[in-house]
């Protein structure tokens, strides 16, 4: 069976197309569009030409699964319209304009499908997982398979883009100002307080662009998935906006990732926020998530 999953998340939005058999699916092709739903929410509204950008999207996704004859579609939505004040409205003005209907997750249930999507062929029955999104940041410990603890937190790499960086790169001070509240909101998630672990498993467009930037800046493999934390301090360090603009630093950014130029570093500084928190040596990239989580639990499970 031919099966289409639309996951529109606050700074992109991604399509998949999967051939689900039995127990088993394959991903065969990929669409991704950033939009920056976050960036269109102003007092807590979804402005229109969010909405305008969803539907635009969506309508050229549609136009893909119409043409492979692809019936079967399960969309959902994350913080960015699951947040908005007027999340109801939004989500039945995309529905109507598109023909798509849309399940809006809490974040409870996201960090629940990110744990199930990325952990299902992982050897460690135990660890820490974390998905940095562009609005919202989810975390969940885990023993023996089973979830431990999990929680949604209202920081992510587009928000903090939008709230304290005023141009490209943050300055010194930007970085100071989204330190202060990552560290504050972490900080308040009582059943996390005595948490330690070597390592986190990543998973978002944060943790794919901090290997790719590592692996840029470091001389690494471009396949390799796994960084030190030290690094992300070091990362950060290179990219103040206020410092200056390298060549080198250019090159390495357009090359590495292209596409969030301006969420990277608000991104890694949550990321390295919740490193030291946990003590956190290493981090290792999975590119499985809340689609494959999902798939598993609403399709497959069903």
């Amino acid at each position: 069976m031919l099966h289409g999953i639309i996951d529109i998340g606050s700074n992109t939005i991604r399509m998949a197309v999967y051939l689900i058999e039995g127990g088993h699916f394959e991903q065969l092709m990929k669409r991704k569009a950033t939009v920056g739903l976050a960036s269109y929410v102003e007092d807590g509204i979804m402005q229109p030409e969010g909405i305008d950008k969803a539907v635009d999207t969506l309508q050229e996704y549609k136009k893909i699964l119409q043409c492979f004859n692809i019936t079967q579609v399960d969309a959902f939505t994350t913080a960015a319209l699951r947040n908005a004040k007027n999340s109801r409205q939004a989500v039945g003005e995309i529905e109507k304009r598109t023909g798509i209907k849309i399940q809006v997750i809490s974040g409870d249930e996201e960090a629940t499908l990110d744990f199930i999507g990325a952990t299902h062929s992982l050897n460690n029955a135990s660890g820490l997982l974390i998905d940095i999104g562009g609005g919202s940041t989810e975390i969940v410990t885990y023993r023996n398979r089973q979830i431990q603890y999990k929680t949604s937190l209202p920081i992510g790499s587009l928000g903090f883009a939008k709230k304290y960086v005023s141009s490209i790169l943050p300055t010194m001070n930007e970085c100071l100002e989204m330190y202060g509240e990552a560290e504050a909101t972490v900080g308040a998630a009582a059943d996390f307080c005595n948490i330690c672990e070597a390592e986190i498993v990543g998973i978002g467009g944060t943790f794919k662009g901090a290997c790719a930037l590592n692996n840029e800046l470091f001389n690494l493999p471009a396949v390799n998935r796994r960084l030190e934390t030290k690094n992300i301090r070091a990362i950060i360090g290179t990219f103040i906006g206020d410092l200056g603009m390298t060549q080198e630093m250019a090159v390495a950014l357009m090359r590495s990732v292209p596409e969030r130029i301006q969420t990277i570093i608000p991104g890694l500084v949550i990321a390295n926020v919740l490193a030291r928190r946990f003590q956190s040596h290493w981090i290792t990239y999975s590119d499985s998530g809340v689609r494959e989580g999902y798939i598993y639990s609403q399709i497959i499970d069903k």
